[in-house]
């Protein structure tokens, strides 16, 4: 399913010092065209069992959730592949040598993979931190261009979610069969609202740990997911 580059040493080590400094890591080409076929093929499937959200989420500054869902708890019992994709052992490897921490998968069922699903004109998920650090996130389906929204908003380091409003924001596009790797506990993002009808932005998100993380939890992954 993964597409895991062979890179050289100094070439992983510039990676690493990209993440590190910015908080967010680009991995076009990670999927497969198989992988990516057959996860979009589970994400279609999955969505028939998804909720809709439609909330202003208290513990985030009351910022916006206008989205379809799907927790991991439910994954775990209606999927094979997605436990399977986010248990995968060269995937780990990557990334740990991207962090340079030993990534392990979370206790939290409902948050270890989710399904999230942007369908509509205006849907948005709105800003937010996560509870723990790491965020793999694969895009299945994407707006073909940066104007229709579903933009990635983030800013590293932030010392709160207001700091998305400034004018040194990052904002990037993605397309189908891209993914990243995002420092979520301390990245303060969001996602823009989808601009017109007829766009989607479908996307499987994996959150990782590391055996020394402290979490600070939050109600939000259980308002959304649970």
């Amino acid at each position: 399913m993964f597409v895991i580059p062979r890179t050289s040493a100094s070439a992983s080590e510039q990676a690493r010092r990209r993440f590190l400094a910015d908080g967010y890591a680009p991995l076009r080409g990670l999927l497969s065209p198989r992988g990516q076929a057959d996860l979009r093929e589970e994400a279609a499937r999955l969505e028939k069992v998804a909720r809709r959200r439609d909330f202003a989420m208290t513990c985030m500054d009351a910022s916006p959730r206008h989205m379809t869902t799907l927790g991991g708890q439910v994954i775990a019992q209606e999927s094979r592949i997605i436990p399977e994709a986010y248990a995968d052992e060269g995937l780990r490897a990557l990334l740990s040598a991207l962090t340079g921490d030993e990534i392990t998968g979370v206790p939290d069922q409902v948050e270890r993979h989710v399904l999230n699903i942007l369908h509509r004109r205006g849907d948005t998920h709105g800003a937010h931190t996560d509870d723990y650090p790491y965020a793999l996130v694969l895009f299945l389906e994407a707006p073909g261009a940066p104007d229709d929204g579903g933009l990635l908003e983030y800013v590293p380091r932030a010392a709160s979610l207001r700091d998305l409003d400034a004018p040194s924001v990052r904002a990037v596009h993605h397309r189908p069969g891209d993914a990243y790797l995002l420092r979520s506990d301390t990245t303060a993002h969001r996602v823009t609202p989808l601009a017109r009808t007829g766009v989607r932005r479908t996307v499987v998100n994996f959150a990782y740990t590391t055996p020394y993380a402290t979490r600070r939890p939050t109600p939000s992954a259980r308002e959304l997911y649970a």
